[in-house]
């Protein structure tokens, strides 16, 4: 799977840990910026990463700013887009499975580089579980998402 990659200048420390966590779990990063800590605004990676996904470029994203929360506000303002900042893995895993979760949002201020590559891996490894048998709950939430968006 194609992940997009983006950071502002706060999450740019982090960005080569996600990059290389990316590949390291066969997947193959699309590095879409910022390039070095010169000042960019998240809202602009944000974009990127939201168009992205939206284009089918990339199954799902990730984004790096400092504390995580102005991406994911940010991308979470595109159309099929859906954005969490996940600090632990079960809340990476979890986001994905029941909620279908296709952009993770981290903050290099907040979390190291060891949980950050274990956050990945888990949202990474997880499926949504909506399709499966006696999980029709989770499809009936999501479909309201969808619905709000609409």
């Amino acid at each position: 799977m194609k992940v997009a990659v983006a950071s502002d200048h706060a999450g740019f420390p982090l960005k080569e840990l996600v990059l290389d966590t990316v590949r390291n779990c066969g997947h193959e990063p699309v590095d879409l910026g910022a390039n070095s800590t010169d000042p960019s605004d998240y809202p602009d990676q944000a974009v990127k990463v939201g168009q992205a996904i939206q284009s089918g470029l990339a199954g799902r994203g990730i984004l790096l700013c400092g504390s995580g929360v102005g991406a994911c506000i940010a991308a979470n303002k595109m159309k099929g887009v859906y954005a969490s900042v996940c600090h632990d893995t079960y809340s990476a895993c979890q986001a994905v499975e029941h909620d279908d979760m296709n952009v993770l949002c981290l903050g290099a201020r907040v979390i190291g580089p060891s949980i950050a590559r274990d956050i990945i891996m888990a949202f990474l490894s997880a499926r949504f579980i909506g399709n499966r048998t006696g999980q029709e709950r989770h499809l009936r939430r999501v479909s309201k998402i969808k619905n709000l968006e609409r």
